[in-house]
């Protein structure tokens, strides 16, 4: 691949160009936006396949949400930290084995057909427990769906499932998709994997591969005076520079999920016209993360363990590589958690010192070369600050002697030799917290996960203790009781060790001042925006 720089003014001029060349109706310039108005946003990814029935993760959110629907949202405000969507309740039984939703009525999916309970009944039965990558956890024990009548889905497990982790999964787990349309052929293979059709506030217009994406309104959404907006359009813009520059000419309006590099912020926040906003990231927390080979005879003493985490200057990490916008991790529970985080476990200040003597102890003296011994580490290609600090921890181990060879890999690539080949000794990777352990982390730690599942305990770990605690936690009706078991979930993970916990991080929005309602639920870039507002 030839080299190539960017310029400011060559960045601006490529984005005029591709505003000039796509085949959108009007004019997508901002300040000339109708009333209603076309949102247009950046979006640095395509994934192949948009249905988040299927594909539970935030670059499939961020377009399908808006199409696609959940039983319910995340809140800042609502009881249990939810707010109703296409469930207007839910209920569960005492033994935990049952939970019964009621539906929203009048609600018609975008080809004018009815949403009912069948097509919550099989989006959870086909889709969810059997092929989504979440919900084959959190679904494992749901043997049936009831549909009393249109209205009313009741889900029936053949082991007692606590509710309050179904009720925690319903943002992200839950998005429900037509029966009708999938019902016939094989699920992977539908077309509306890639032209969706929901019952959220914007209907799926077009893919133009390469340049955009376009929704519309739906004119017969449920949400009454929804949605705002006319459109909403994601211009592909994979070069986080180029979005900087395309906010700042005001040729798009918005750049979610730090969009706009992080070392730009100070700059473009005082353009006028430009508001920096880190809210609304709250239940999708990225984690920082050492994955550990157990495979390896080094790595399976808790002595070297405990001195990799004394060698990482976690502050540094924060201050240098997140730029501030990032905290120190205690453990695999982000702090911004309500329910399950304790900062009561053991930590690991950062001393070079200490991690010598660790090393020492465990019999890894230093050779004539200053070197104990060395290691492959492969830092994960999604975002360049699991990449900056895969360059940190090369540099941090080898002061401790610990050499490092470093291996790039790109996506596809990193998932298949950490996650099916196991060929890696130590790894970074960015899990989500998804509001609660049970959901997506877990499944980090947790012993006898298949080979080939991305983000799960790939490194041969095995503790007895802990994988009984997990156990039991998921089996635990009473939502203090499992607190406490999660509690002590963090506590055993910090003490041995299994990954180690480096810093946690949200996004950060940049917005032209023009657009409003921005960042009003936890999850607000991969909720459905119906009440957006784009002031002319």
């Amino acid at each position: 691949m030839s080299e190539f720089t960017i310029s400011r003014r060559g960045v601006l001029a490529g984005s005029a160009f591709l505003l000039a060349s796509t085949a959108l109706p009007g004019v997508l310039r901002a300040q000339e936006a109708k009333k209603g108005g076309r949102l247009i946003v950046a979006a640095d990814s395509e994934p192949r396949n948009l249905n988040p029935a299927i594909v539970a993760s935030n670059g499939v959110f961020f377009v399908a949400s808006k199409v696609v629907e959940p039983l319910a949202e995340a809140s800042f405000e609502g009881k249990d930290g939810l707010d109703p969507r296409l469930a207007t309740s839910w209920e569960g039984s005492a033994d935990g084995l049952t939970v019964t939703f009621k539906l929203r009525e009048n609600v018609t999916w975008h080809d004018g057909k009815p949403f009912t309970s069948a097509d919550v009944a099989f989006s959870a039965l086909q889709i969810w427990k059997p092929l989504q990558n979440l919900g084959r956890v959190v679904f494992k024990d749901l043997e049936a769906v009831d549909t009393p009548d249109e209205h009313t889905a009741i889900f029936r497990f053949a082991k007692p499932t606590p509710f309050q982790l179904i009720r925690n999964a319903l943002p992200a787990l839950t998005s429900v998709v037509p029966k009708h349309i999938y019902e016939k052929g094989e699920i992977a293979d539908n077309p509306a994997n890639t032209a969706l059709i929901g019952t959220g506030p914007f209907k799926f217009a077009e893919h133009k591969p390469g340049e955009y994406y376009r929704l519309e309104r739906n004119d017969k959404y449920w949400g009454e005076g929804e949605p705002h907006l006319d459109e909403i359009v994601y211009r592909v813009l994979p070069d986080r520079a180029a979005a900087a520059g395309a906010l700042e000419a005001e040729e798009i309006h918005l750049a979610a999920f730090s969009a706009v590099p992080l070392a730009d912020l100070e700059r473009i926040s005082k353009v006028p016209g430009i508001e920096v906003i880190s809210k609304g990231y709250e239940a999708l927390t990225y984690q920082l993360v050492v994955e550990i080979n157990h495979r390896r005879k080094e790595l399976a003493d808790v002595k070297v363990r405990q001195a990799i985490a004394h060698a990482i200057d976690k502050d540094f990490v924060v201050k240098t590589i997140f730029l501030g916008y990032a905290k120190a991790a205690t453990g695999p529970v982000p702090q911004n958690d309500p329910q399950f985080y304790t900062k009561d476990v053991p930590t690991y200040a950062f001393d070079v010192a200490k991690a010598n003597a660790l090393l020492d102890e465990a019999g890894y003296k230093r050779g004539a070369d200053g070197t104990r011994f060395a290691l492959k580490l492969l830092p994960a290609p999604y975002f360049n600050e699991t990449k900056q600090f895969g360059d940190y921890l090369r540099q941090a181990l080898a002061e401790i002697g610990i050499n490092a060879e470093l291996v790039n890999n790109d996506a596809a690539g990193h998932q298949k030799a950490v996650y099916t080949d196991h060929a890696f000794d130590l790894a970074v990777a960015p899990p989500v917290f998804r509001g609660d352990p049970a959901i997506s982390t877990t499944i980090l730690v947790q012993s006898g996960i298949p080979d080939g599942v991305p983000f799960s305990n790939q490194g041969g770990y095995v503790n007895a203790d802990l994988d009984a605690l997990i156990a039991k936690a998921s089996e635990t009706l009473d939502p203090e009781a499992r607190i406490a078991l999660y509690r002590d979930f963090q506590k055993k993970v910090a003490e041995d060790l299994p990954l180690i916990n480096v810093a946690e991080w949200g996004f950060i929005t940049v917005a032209r001042n023009t657009v409003k309602n921005v960042s009003n639920n936890p999850r607000w870039a991969v909720s459905n925006w119906a009440d957006t507002v784009l002031e002319t």
